[in-house]
């Protein structure tokens, strides 16, 4: 009994407690000779290692996808300063969780000279007022702050606290790097997965990294957890299989935000692939927003505005065809709503293009607001009082359908805006034939480019 409560009973529990934990957490690096990636940031030459290395590592805030190590490279960061690693979650924890690691690290910090890496997980969550709280003790140097965060910190972070800290943007892993992870975890019979006898097929190596979507977390999970459903063989090797890894992964992780940075990025993709005429790129984006479970209202509403934005009168059936693609999402919903979301994008990237819809909104909004006050001219204003007529309403107006061409010799602009051009239509696709025609039209209706021809 008093064995079992001694030392050996101690690192009995530990040893339980690792095993029972998931291999990507067993194989958390424990140095930064372990850590994979992100060579631009800590690599050994970085500006950041090199202050690390000093004891001199500035507050942090480290953005970037899920997987890519934010939490590691923070409790590198504090064993390398020889500090205290105090992990709070922005999920859970408030203003009152703060101030208790706070007076714990003021306290450690005057009894024992030891330092405090406060590390606040999805910084992003935390309110305002929860922001602020943490600015004076970074200021005093009580602790030495890092916030991790998924999420733009333009956007989710106090200007306050920004300004105090170093932002680090860390990217997703490439399939180098997951791959490397992948080999380590297989070969380690301490932490990882040596004891088992796994091996791992190259089919299988390639599906792991793929569906990763350079999240090491998501790879490692699904490593194990092929592993485990693996049977061993003869001579007791386990071999995963593609086909084990593809189960093990029950649906592809795919790297997405619905209200973040990555929903952003994926959908002006998409809309910038469009605009670019690149068919296979704008369904592969639309199936990217799709399949990340992202509203299909959403795709379909983008892509209303780029059928007026970057097609236009180029393709005046676009834009009925973006409105009905919509109609028909809202309508029948998913998964039959990518047929028609589908067409549409390939649709709208296969058209002419053109911006003189855009281009010429903004040059008429231009003149509103420099010249707020133009009158309309009398001519076009309607004579609904006798006091109106009297005043030259409506006088000399001229009736287009009564002219034979449809087309009336009068001006529509302002005076003083006489001679403003905003449409200028481009010559694709059916916008040479309105070019053609809003040519004729102005030598008819714009006395000066009539004497200009003169």
């Amino acid at each position: 009994m008093a064995a079992a409560g001694g030392e050996g009973g101690l690192f009995d529990d530990r040893a339980q407690v690792e095993a029972a934990m998931p291999l990507a957490a067993r194989m958390r690096p424990r140095d930064f000779g372990e850590f994979v990636g992100q060579a631009a940031v800590v690599g050994e030459k970085s500006v950041l290692r090199r202050a690390i290395s000093r004891g001199d590592a500035p507050s942090l805030i480290l953005w970037g996808p899920p997987g890519t190590g934010k939490t590691t490279l923070a409790r590198l960061i504090a064993a390398a300063l020889g500090a205290r690693f105090s992990p709070l979650s922005a999920v859970t924890a408030g203003v009152a969780d703060l101030r208790k690691e706070v007076d714990e690290a003021q306290r450690m910090l005057r009894q024992e000279g030891r330092r405090t890496v406060l590390f606040v997980d999805e910084l992003h969550r935390f309110s305002r007022a929860q922001q602020d709280a943490i600015l004076p003790h970074v200021e005093a140097g009580t602790v030495r702050f890092i916030g991790a965060t998924t999420e733009n910190p333009s956007f989710s972070v106090n200007n306050a606290l920004l300004s105090r800290c170093q932002v680090v943007a860390l990217s997703a892993l490439d399939d180098e790097s997951i791959g490397q992870l992948l080999e380590r975890a297989v070969a380690d019979a301490e932490r990882g997965l040596g004891r088992l006898s796994c091996r791992l097929s190259p089919d299988a190596r390639s599906v792991l990294i793929s569906h990763a979507g350079g999240d090491a977390r998501t790879a490692l999970n699904a490593l194990e957890l092929a592993a485990s459903a693996a049977a061993p063989d003869a001579q007791g090797v386990r071999e995963i299989s593609a086909e084990a890894v593809r189960e093990a992964y029950l649906h592809p992780a795919l790297r997405h935000d619905r209200q973040g940075d990555l929903h952003d990025d994926i959908a002006s993709a998409m809309i910038k692939s469009i605009r670019g005429s690149d068919a296979d790129a704008a369904v592969y984006w639309l199936a990217r927003l799709l399949e990340a479970g992202d509203d299909p209202v959403f795709a379909a509403r983008r892509l209303v505005i780029s059928a007026a934005e970057d097609i236009g009168l180029a393709d005046p059936q676009s834009l009925p065809l973006a409105v009905a693609a919509m109609q028909a999402t809202q309508l029948v919903g998913l998964p039959e709503a990518r047929l028609m979301l589908s067409e549409a994008a390939l649709y709208l990237a296969l058209a002419p293009k053109s911006n003189s819809v855009l281009r010429a909104y903004d040059a008429a909004q231009e003149d509103v607001r420099r010249r707020p006050g133009e009158p309309v001219p009398l001519h076009l204003r309607n004579a609904v009082t006798s006091l109106m007529r009297s005043q030259g309403y409506g006088k000399g107006y001229q009736y287009a359908h009564d002219d034979p061409s449809g087309v009336a010799q009068q001006e529509h602009l302002p005076q003083g805006l006489r001679t403003a051009r905003y449409y200028h239509p481009t010559t694709r696709g059916r916008e040479e034939e309105f070019s053609q025609r809003w040519t004729e039209i102005r030598r008819r209706i714009r006395p000066q480019e009539r004497e200009e021809e003169t």
